[in-house]
């Protein structure tokens, strides 16, 4: 007989959180709880279920949820049956949402009551899908023309199978749309192996790697990146696969995500800037004991000022990076064994960085020749990675994957420099690099200084039309609450850089804009297109 080929599906990283912890609970808010085991036996249901719909290797599901436990079970049941798991950003316009429906050719829809009304309007355009699944909180599930079934009742209709079936590690298991600043929503899609190895590597460098005594077997996580964005940066995966008390708290709601971290004792959470400062913001949080919390920041740039502010009410902070094109962890600030030993402020400095990449990453800085940069943290170029769990393209969009992929490297279209400890440093994208004079400003550089100034609660830098330098920089600033400085006193407070070096004298922007709040895209970063369009003209 000849060997098992062995195949990395998703199904293994299920069955090694099982094995190892049967009994561990998994929450969804203060409303559900069960163990490892009961919640394999509902991942099971929904394949019997889906295979009952009609659902085959390749049908694509769309789901559109908040962060649950049925979420979890949708990121292993779908997938494992060889259909293709479409995780749906319900924060698109309508017509994106229903863009990235029709693209997908979704054939059955599982959706949250919230989004019902949505749904109903939408549902005469959405002709590919066959069959709507509700999901309700509630005992009763409300009426609507689309569906006689909720997903509880859908899944209580039929028997579980035996076991989730043998596939090609190669078969696609998932689909995500990311949004641009022009055009209609891009498809990137990833494969059971990839999204295998992805976790593999990841659990790898947050375990062996990680700060603050890493992650492990005795953390407990909860996500608040939602779980429809880039596989909540894959960290479900890991943490099913690890056995670890999992917390799901659905809609972001800030009195609910404080209850479950403090009846919870979480312990590892990752999310972008944006939840990071309306947590730490909140009123009264100084007297909570989060001093066992450890949260990965990526999405955008992590600023010195909200890390400082996090670090003073006990959070332990670092940060991430990666793209929806890449699954997405590329690197992570991670401390090497001696800079452990470095005063706080300066380990605070690198763990705030764009960081190192984790294994299986190959990543390269190139200049406009295509050369290497120098690791000097002076010299800029474009970040351009291989990893095996890269997209292959754009799904159903050749010419702008031969682009992704130009020259066998994916471009991700963010401008960085490396150091001599080989730490990589964002200093802005590609479309948002300020280029003033013939020289580069990072807009990234300057909001994070801005940070640093006590009245500031946000800082977003823009390049607007300069008749004699091009462009010039905008800073667009949202104050703290009963705090104030005019912009003379921040040219002041960018000058103290200035003097010490950081940055250039031209660099300081000339004008200031002071506004109530920045608007802030579908997964929480602050939206510069919207503010360029608001402030270029002017």
């Amino acid at each position: 007989m000849p060997a098992y080929d062995y195949q990395l599906l998703l199904k293994r990283l299920l069955e090694q959180g099982v094995r190892w912890a049967p009994d561990q609970k998994i929450y969804y808010r203060d409303q559900w709880e069960y163990t490892y085991t009961e919640m394999y036996q509902r991942v099971l249901r929904l394949g019997a279920a889906l295979k009952a719909a009609g659902a085959k290797t390749g049908t694509k599901v769309g789901v559109i949820e908040w962060d649950s436990h049925r979420y979890l079970e949708m990121y292993f049941g779908i997938p494992g049956i060889g259909a293709i798991l479409h995780t749906i950003n319900p924060r698109l316009s309508p017509a994106d949402l229903a863009y990235t429906v029709i693209h997908a050719e979704d054939e059955i829809l599982v959706f949250h009551e919230d989004f019902l009304p949505l749904v109903e309007k939408l549902a005469p355009q959405l002709t590919s899908i066959r069959k709507y699944i509700i999901i309700t909180d509630k005992d009763t599930p409300p009426e609507t023309p689309l569906t006689d079934l909720d997903y509880e009742a859908w899944l209580g209709s039929v028997q579980p199978l035996e076991d989730l079936p043998d596939l090609p590690e190669d078969t696609q298991a998932t689909l995500a749309y990311t949004t641009g600043t022009t055009g209609k929503p891009k498809g990137v899609y990833f494969t059971h192996r990839q999204l295998v190895l992805h976790g593999i590597a990841g659990a790898l460098a947050l375990s062996a790697l990680g700060d603050y005594g890493a992650l492990h077997k005795h953390d407990v996580y909860m996500p608040l990146t939602p779980m429809f964005h880039v596989h909540a940066w894959g960290v479900p995966y890991v943490s099913t696969m690890l056995g670890l008390k999992q917390v799901y708290p659905g809609r972001y709601e800030p009195q609910m995500l404080l209850k479950l971290i403090l009846t919870h004792k979480v312990t590892f959470s990752h999310c972008v800037p944006t939840i990071l400062q309306m947590i730490v913001n909140a009123p009264g949080i100084e007297k909570y004991d989060l001093s066992q919390w450890k949260v990965v920041i990526g999405g955008a740039r992590l600023t010195k000022g909200l890390a400082q502010r996090a670090r003073e009410i006990g959070i332990k902070i670092s940060a991430g990076y990666g793209m929806s094109e890449t699954a997405p962890i590329l690197t992570l600030a991670m401390l090497k064994p001696y800079m452990e030993d470095w005063d706080e402020d300066k380990k605070l400095d690198y763990l705030i960085k764009t960081g190192v990449p984790i294994p299986l990453v190959d990543l390269r800085i190139i200049n406009e020749a295509g050369e290497d940069v120098a690791h000097d943290n002076q010299e800029k170029g474009e970040i351009v990675v291989r990893t095996p769990w890269l997209t292959p393209g754009y799904y159903k969009d050749p010419e702008r994957s031969e682009k992704l992929w130009a020259g066998g490297w994916l471009h991700t279209g963010d401008v960085a420099v490396i150091d001599q400890h080989g730490y990589v440093q964002i200093v802005d994208r590609l479309k948002d690099v300020i280029k003033s004079g013939g020289e580069w400003i990072s807009s990234l550089e300057l909001e994070n200084l801005l940070s640093l100034h006590p009245a500031v609660q946000e800082a977003a830098v823009i390049g607007i039309p300069d008749p004699q330098w091009d462009e010039r920089p905008l800073a667009i600033i949202v104050l703290k609450e009963g705090q104030n400085v005019d912009a003379d006193g921040l040219k002041a407070h960018l000058q103290k850089y200035v003097d010490e070096g950081v940055i250039a004298k031209w660099a300081i922007p000339d004008r200031y804009e002071f506004v109530n709040e920045l608007p802030k895209t579908s997964v929480g970063k602050i939206d510069k297109k919207v503010l360029r369009a608001q402030f270029a003209e002017d």
